[in-house]
């Protein structure tokens, strides 16, 4: 990614003449900034009547610098305070988030139903796991690693091991979101995500001390540095200051921080700082998801953010340099991640449609079958649109969060009615559908 063009500050509103200034002054509330562009891509524009494009950004931040909150725990390494400017999409997009995320109406049926509810959580906790490695640059298939996790079978790469790690942390977050944030539950979900997979294992849940060599970002595409974050010795101080912003209450100093903004700063301020050797962005997306089951936003279990920045990255790495080359304002990155969680929800109904879809299809095969229960339903569901599926008692009880021997009572009832071949594999049973399943369910 090329550097940004730099941005003029606001400084430079003192070589404006007074008459010019004054024209501004009154002309930048009426100014169209619903697109929130950064200056980089400003410049490039034709600027409305009687402006030119220098003064045309400079009003635009006098109008952003009139409704601008301040985060005083979170700062850059010069010591300029991380800040949002009030807009209209992000009021939109927050009141959204209250809507769908925490609230219980128009919500999708499946997730309000204990006995599903469970398997959707499971799926979306190794979605999460998987892409959130992948994004970090772990090589694995998604098939592969669902397999792993739902079989229980030893990661044998490291790759693997940081996919099994990451999906340990987000199953640990639930409870976690139960406490306060402390830095030892940061360094906990470092520790958990990184074990096994550094090069010095002694590093794993300790940030980076005075005197170690300091970790940067770096394009590699263009072999450039894109960003130095604060050196060690200031590290225990900026820890301390996050963990008092993630812990505050919504109204505090006569603000009020919406829940939601909160938890994305969270996310960007963890990964500026970048206090760890390795993982720095796995721990920040498990911040996010703690910040936001802490302050009740429960349906972010059913969806993974990871899995959207992988597929398109580059707005996300975008949004960081956006904010770090314009004084800080983090407006940029918030609304980015505003709409990545708008399309994870619009992705969940979808999915969940074509589950509920499908769920409907599969009952119609087994109208009045009350003797088969809510797995073993789910179970068929997967074998008809995966044929060449293997299951195991330890994947099916995975996907379920039940009992080996429940699992196992499940699948041996499939076997006795000949919708479930069982063999072996090693010392494990394994167990496949039978060929033409659906004429199978179909004829009973």
């Amino acid at each position: 990614m090329k550097p940004l063009a730099p941005v003029p500050p606001l400084t430079s509103l003192q070589d404006v003449p007074p008459e010019r200034l004054g024209f501004l002054m009154r002309k930048f509330a009426s100014l169209d900034d619903s697109a929130y562009l950064h200056w980089d891509k400003l410049r490039h524009l034709s600027p409305p009547d009687g402006l030119s494009v220098r003064e045309w950004w400079l009003a635009l931040k006098l109008k952003r610098l009139g409704s601008r909150l301040e985060f005083p725990e979170l700062r850059a390494i010069d010591g300029r305070t991380l800040s949002v400017s009030r807009h209209a999409r992000m009021d939109a997009g927050v009141a959204t988030m209250d809507r769908l995320l925490a609230g219980r109406i128009e919500l999708p049926e499946v997730t309000r139903d204990g006995a599903t509810r469970d398997q959707y959580v499971v799926s979306s906790l190794m979605e999460e796991a998987i892409h959130s490695s992948l994004f970090e640059g772990a090589v694995s298939t998604r098939e592969a690693a669902k397999d792993m996790l739902r079989s229980n079978r030893r990661p044998t790469t490291r790759d693997e091991r940081m996919i099994l790690n990451n999906y340990r942390a987000m199953t640990r977050l639930r409870e976690m979101a139960k406490s306060p944030l402390t830095e030892a539950m940061v360094l906990e979900l470092h520790r958990t995500v990184t074990e096994g997979t550094l090069d010095n294992p002694a590093m794993a849940g300790h940030i980076q001390r005075p005197g170690e060599s300091r970790i940067r970002i770096v394009d590699d595409r263009v072999n450039r540095v894109v960003h130095t974050p604060p050196s060690a010795e200031h590290l225990p101080e900026r820890m301390h200051r996050l963990i008092e912003f993630a812990n505050a209450d919504d109204v505090s100093n006569d603000q009020f921080v919406h829940p939601v903004l909160r938890s994305i700063l969270l996310h960007f301020q963890l990964a500026y700082d970048h206090p760890f050797h390795d993982g720095n962005g796995r721990t920040a997306r498990a911040l996010f998801y703690w910040s936001m089951l802490r302050r009740g936003y429960w349906l972010v279990e059913f969806f993974s953010i990871s899995r959207l920045l992988y597929r398109s990255r580059s707005p996300y790495e975008l949004a960081y340099l956006q904010v770090e080359s314009d004084e800080q304002d983090a407006t940029y990155f918030v609304l980015q991640q505003l709409e990545v969680l708008q399309q994870a929800i619009d992705g969940l109904y979808r999915y969940v449609e074509r589950k509920s879809r499908a769920q409907r299809l599969l009952r119609q095969h087994l109208q009045g079958r009350e003797d088969l229960n809510h797995r073993q339903l789910a179970l068929l569901d997967h074998a008809l649109r995966n044929p060449d599926a293997l299951y195991t008692h330890e994947s099916h009880a995975n996907s379920h969060r039940v009992s080996t021997i429940t699992a196992r009572s499940d699948l041996q009832d499939l076997v006795r009615r000949k919708w479930l071949n069982q063999s072996k594999s090693g010392k494990r049973l394994v167990y496949q559908p039978q060929t033409g399943l659906e004429q199978r369910l179909e004829r009973h």
